[in-house]
């Protein structure tokens, strides 16, 4: 059983790093949902903390989609941080029609190398999971994390339990969306996953909480 947590600023971070989870996706701007974090600050976490993060690569909030200039920013973003030591990378780009855009991720993919990809959210508003998730597998991506195509895992529980049955083998099925220590020995006992996603974050905080990682990583 795996458990990342989102952290979206480095007072999170921190705590995370310090606490039980395997290991974080470290980025920044919760309110666009997550954007390239600052690498000054990545650097420092690298330098105290040994446990693995993985770095979102994403230049914009808002669609999924980038221009030319932002798809050169991710480039030598990726090429920045796989400098600095990141352990892995979390991004995904989508063509018109919300499809995966395999050119541009398959870029991206080998500029990173031997590091791993997880293919982010933007998986849940593609219009075919099935032809979607092929095309991840085709390019190389480690993992896909994703809410089952709805707006959070408990919601797309179904959907989780058929990729986990389909797919597992070939590609890693990381569950979040809304994933707390109340429903994730649910979404664990309904999907069959094993790898989970969330940002530990209290209802009514601001930041992750030690004690939530902790419930949710003795209720896997």
């Amino acid at each position: 059983m795996l458990l990342e947590i989102a952290c979206f600023e480095i007072y999170s971070a921190e705590i995370a790093l310090r606490s039980v989870a395997d290991r974080i996706e470290f980025c920044a701007e919760q309110q666009l949902g997550g954007i390239t974090p600052n690498i000054d600050e990545f650097r420092y976490l690298k330098s105290v903390y040994k446990m693995p993060i993985f770095v979102m690569i994403r230049p914009k909030g808002g669609s999924f989609m980038y221009s030319d200039l932002e798809f050169e920013q991710m480039k030598k973003d990726i090429l920045e941080f796989k400098r600095s030591g990141a352990d892995g990378f979390v991004f995904g780009i989508l063509e018109a029609g919300n499809t995966v855009d395999i050119e541009k991720n398959k870029i991206l993919v080998e500029l990173a190398g031997e590091i791993p990809c997880t293919f982010h959210r933007a998986f849940d508003r593609t219009p075919n999971l099935d032809e979607a998730l092929e095309k991840l597998i085709q390019i190389g991506f480690k993992t896909v994390l994703t809410s089952g195509g709805k707006s959070s895992a408990m919601e797309g529980k179904e959907n989780l339990k058929n990729l986990v049955k389909k797919y597992s083998d070939r590609i890693e099925i990381l569950i979040g969306g809304g994933v707390r220590s109340g429903n994730i020995e649910e979404l664990k006992n309904f999907t069959q996953g094993t790898h989970f996603h969330s940002s530990a974050i209290p209802d009514y905080e601001v930041f992750a909480s030690d004690d939530e990682i902790k419930k949710m990583k003795k209720n896997l």
